[in-house]
C-alpha cells in the first residue's frame, strides 16, 4: 500500500499569530519538509468570525488544505499538524525511525510544551515573587534538558527533528529577554547553549517569524507590565 501524501495540487495556508510559539513549530516543520505554504496572520484579541468557525479551540495554528476540487480541510493543534506532515511528507523525516525513540521524542515535545506554560507565567509576572517562582521552575526543567542532550548539534545528534522545532521558539524568547535584562535561566547549561546556537542558525527557524518579532514581544511585555522590564529599569 503506498504511503499517503498531501492531496495533489493542494494549497496550504497556515493561520498564524505574530508571537505564537506553536505557530512557529508548524512553520518550521513545513519549511524543513520543503512544503510551500501561505500565511494568514490574525489578531487573537479580535478573532474574526471565519476563524472561530474553523477553530474548535479558538487557537492558532490552523492548517487550511485547499484541494484542487475546491473543497477544504482544516487541521488544528500544532502537534497534529506536525504529525500530519510527518505522515504525508516522508522524504524528509523529522521523527526517528525506531518506534521507542520516536515515542521518547514525543515525550520531549510535551516537555517543551510544559516549558512554554512556565514561560507564559514568567513573561507576564508582575511581581518579584511570581517572577522568581517561574524562573526557578524553568531552571529546573532546563536542568533535565541539559541531562538529556548528547553531543549535538541537535536534540538527536546530527538530525534535525520535531523536538528541535518545539524548542527553537522557546529559545527565541530568551534571545529577546537577553536584550531586556539578564534572567539567568539558562546560565551554566553548556549543552543547552550549544543547542540553542545551532537552532538559531537554522534557516527554517530564522524564517519562522517576521523580522519585527523582537519589537512585538517587547510591546507584549509592556502591555502586561512585565516584571522583567522592571529589572531592566
Amino acid at each position: 500500500m503506498p504511503h499517503p501524501t498531501l492531496p495533489t495540487g493542494a494549497t496550504l495556508t497556515l493561520v498564524s499569530h505574530h508571537l505564537c510559539p506553536y505557530v512557529q513549530r508548524a512553520a518550521i516543520a513545513l519549511a524543513e519538509k520543503g512544503v510551500a505554504f501561505e500565511r494568514r496572520t490574525i489578531d487573537l484579541a479580535a478573532k474574526p468570525d471565519w476563524f472561530l468557525a474553523m477553530s474548535p479551540l479558538g487557537k492558532v495554528p490552523l492548517l487550511l488544505i485547499q484541494r484542487e476540487d475546491g473543497s477544504e480541510a482544516v487541521l488544528f493543534e500544532s502537534a497534529v499538524i506536525c504529525e500530519y506532515l510527518e505522515d504525508t511528507q516522508t522524504d524528509t523525516p523529522l521523527h526517528p525511525a525506531d518506534p521507542l525513540v520516536r515515542a521518547q521524542h514525543r515525550g520531549w515535545m510535551e516537555f517543551g510544551s510544559s516549558i512554554l506554560s512556565d514561560l507564559w507565567g514568567f513573561e507576564t509576572a508582575k511581581d518579584a515573587e511570581t517572577y522568581a517562582a517561574k524562573r526557578q521552575a524553568l531552571s529546573e526543567k532546563f536542568t533535565r534538558v541539559e541531562a538529556a542532550l548528547g553531543a549535538g548539534p541537535f536534540f538527536a545528534g546530527g538530525n534535525f527533528s520535531l523536538v528541535d522545532a518545539v524548542f527553537a521558539p522557546i529559545f527565541r524568547y530568551f534571545d529577546v529577554f537577553d536584550t531586556v535584562a539578564p534572567t539567568g535561566v539558562l546560565d551554566g547549561f553548556e549543552k543547552v547553549a550549544a543547542w540553542r546556537a545551532a537552532l538559531m542558525r537554522r534557516a527554517s527557524v530564522r524564517t519562522a517569524v517576521a523580522e519585527d518579532y523582537p519589537e512585538r514581544l517587547k510591546v507584549f511585555l509592556k502591555e502586561h507590565d512585565a516584571w522583567l522590564l522592571k529589572l531592566a529599569a
